[in-house]
């Protein structure tokens, strides 16, 4: 299997990502911020929160994909290479593997390499045996883990991930977290949203906690599951936290 590695100075050089002064709002209601948070270094960052939180609006914040009403996001240096899997994955309607062959024409990839490597992604997170599958007919799991093979091809140096796991089953749940162990291992830098405290607990090198619409805490994991700085953080550990 080939190496999809990112080279070491890539891994090492991935800028931080900054808001500032960040807010966003709908018909006149706050749904966001203001916030200011800087994420940086190669770093597993779960943001976590009751629903109506804000923490999918983060994401979408983070990967370009809507601007904020106020303030700013940018990456310092430069944007690196990107993507972003959604709760519910958007996928073609087309077989498992002309998903992943399609993602690399759109990369600029020749056209003799993308059989060979899709087929690689697929071995890698277990779908080999379904890649004349349609994909919209594949379980929640796999169509999952066939997302997160896509973003892989890409070789992206951020990857968001929102609720990835949800509604999941615990042998499915497995396998995304480990794929997320894997981008990470590869040099990328992971930001997810999560539910799960026990999932964040496995996954996070540190913890961002909204609570509506604010920034509530940005803590390293161990110091935030032993200790948490604020009683929104307290109270959220404990389940008390309401929204």
């Amino acid at each position: 299997m080939n190496d999809l590695r990112l080279p070491a100075t890539a891994a090492s050089e991935i800028p931080p990502l900054t808001f500032e002064a960040v807010a966003v709002s709908h018909r006149g209601q706050r749904l966001l911020g203001p916030l200011d948070l800087r994420l940086a270094g190669c770093r597993r960052t779960l943001v976590m929160g009751p629903n109506g939180a804000g923490k999918s609006l983060l994401l979408r914040l983070a990967h370009g994909l809507l601007a904020p009403g106020a303030g700013r996001v940018r990456w310092e240096g430069g944007a690196p290479r990107q993507a972003m899997v959604f709760q519910r994955p958007v996928l073609l309607r087309r077989t498992a593997l002309e998903n992943l062959t399609y993602a690399l024409a759109v990369d600029g990839t020749p056209r003799g390499q993308r059989r060979p490597r899709a087929r690689e992604a697929l071995e890698r997170f277990g779908l080999a045996a379904l890649e004349k599958r349609p994909a919209r007919v594949l379980s929640g799991g796999e169509q999952q883990r066939l997302a997160l093979a896509r973003a892989w091809l890409t070789r992206p140096e951020a990857l968001f991930l929102d609720e990835p796991t949800a509604a999941l089953d615990p042998a499915a749940i497995r396998a995304v977290e480990a794929a997320v162990l894997d981008f990470h291992r590869r040099g990328t830098r992971v930001v997810m949203t999560t539910h799960d405290l026990n999932q964040a607990r496995r996954l996070a090198d540190d913890v961002v906690l909204l609570f509506g619409g604010r920034l509530i805490e940005h803590t390293p994991a161990e110091r935030f599951f032993a200790q948490p700085r604020t009683p929104e953080g307290q109270a959220f550990l404990r389940g008390e936290l309401v929204w």
